[in-house]
């Protein structure tokens, strides 16, 4: 054994029997931290799956700073229940190098700890997403979202609205990330509404976190600033993401709820649709999309029959071959049919633009040139947006385009 190494016949086994005495007699994570800390003569931090910080057994608030920063010699370790990630561990060593097995013995009795903590906390995220799945769904019982409302502490018989916040990693980014996204969009939501209860959509976004938010209060204004709010501190706390954030109408009363929940969810993805233009969406602002929400709430089959008829084998394609079929027909219509425009806002040749648009017509069926074509085309990227469908983004290097390098008359 090396020199310096705490070994598990050694300081090793005094190690284990800190930590598993602090969790016996029932200590909290922060002692049961200071434990570890005192037999492994290191500083640690105790992090959650969200980024949170537990606990702290740090010498001073300036090695507790150096510690939470990614500077030399300091280790980081998962903490793991199956294979479930609860946590982290920042560590520095001061002296003797613990042994791997005397560590990873310790890691299972902290991350067991931290477990045991997350217990209630896991209930309550469990019995939030519930409520907010069954808000979201078209056979909402009012009594039942009334009952299961005051169960979570929610008053919503002055009436509430619902704020829908999606975050996209643009970067590779952390396993559990999602869970941070949440943690995140709360801490946000509640510093501008304190009885404001959130939770991770049931129904998963194919690319981003969807978080549904609940604001108790008839205040149409209240609903505004959580909105910002959320935004603010989503924009300030993760790097390397792009949001999203749809706000609804107020709802009298639960009975409108599944509504509020549906306009939200509306406007979250025509925010997430229009990217940096709008990045907080009022229902209200949503403009030709509100007539698709009823289509979205009563007949959403046949919502998504019409895009399939319309966008989705523009969207494959864009999918497949990397190319900007669908972003290139949107630009089209916005600049009212004008292929230079349209050229000019995609930075591509007008020759480009038009070779889209023909390949458009034969995948499609559906041709800008005609009237009846650029209708149908104009609903089926409505219908997109309404249904939460992100168009692909690729690089326009399709046959055409001689691999970026237009031909030029």
């Amino acid at each position: 054994m090396a020199p310096g190494l705490l070994s598990p016949d050694a300081g090793g086994l005094d190690a284990l029997g800190a930590i598993t005495d602090a969790v016996e007699a029932g200590a909290g994570l922060p002692e049961i931290l200071r434990a570890a800390a005192r037999a492994l003569d290191a500083s640690l931090i105790l992090i959650d799956r969200s980024a949170t910080v537990l606990a702290v057994a740090a010498r001073s608030p300036a090695d507790e700073a150096s510690l939470s920063a990614d500077t030399s010699g300091v280790d980081v370790f998962e903490l793991r229940m199956g294979d479930e990630l609860v946590g982290r561990m920042r560590m520095r060593t001061r002296s003797l190098i613990p042994d791997p097995l005397v560590l990873t013995v310790l890691r299972t009795l902290i991350a067991g700890a931290v477990d045991r903590v997350r217990a209630p906390e896991r209930a309550s995220e469990e019995a939030a997403a519930s409520f907010l799945a069954e808000l979201l769904s078209h056979e909402s019982d009012p009594e039942e979202l009334r009952r299961r409302a005051g169960e979570l502490g929610l008053d919503l018989e002055a009436g509430a609205s619902v704020v829908v916040a999606h975050a996209l990693p643009l970067v590779p980014t952390e396993e559990d990330w999602r869970a941070r996204v949440l943690s995140v969009v709360e801490r946000g939501a509640r510093a501008a509404a304190p009885g404001a209860l959130g939770a991770l959509a049931e129904r998963p976004h194919p690319r981003a976190a969807e978080v549904v938010v609940i604001v108790p209060a008839a205040d149409e204004a209240l609903a505004q600033r959580t909105a910002d709010g959320i935004l603010r501190e989503l924009e300030a706390s993760l790097i390397g993401f792009g949001f999203a954030v749809g706000r609804s109408r107020v709802a009298a009363g639960p009975d409108q709820l599944p509504r509020a929940a549906g306009e939200a969810l509306l406007a979250a993805n025509v925010a997430e649709a229009e990217g940096d233009e709008r990045r907080v969406l009022a229902f209200e602002e949503t403009g030709a999309y509100r007539l698709l929400l009823s289509a979205m709430s009563e007949s959403p089959d046949e919502l998504e029959r019409f895009y399939t008829e319309t966008l989705e084998p523009l969207v494959a394609y864009d999918e497949q071959y990397e190319t900007d079929l669908v972003r290139t027909v949107e630009t089209f219509l916005e600049c009212d049919g004008n292929v230079a425009q349209t050229a000019q806002r995609l930075f591509t040749h007008r020759h480009t633009v038009r070779y889209r648009l023909e390949r458009v017509r034969e995948l499609g069926g559906l041709d800008v040139g005609s009237s009846d074509g650029r209708e149908k085309l104009s609903l089926g990227l409505k219908a997109m947006r309404v249904l939460g469908i992100a168009a692909p983004r690729g690089p326009a290097d399709e046959a055409g385009a001689e691999g970026g390098r237009v031909p030029r008359r």
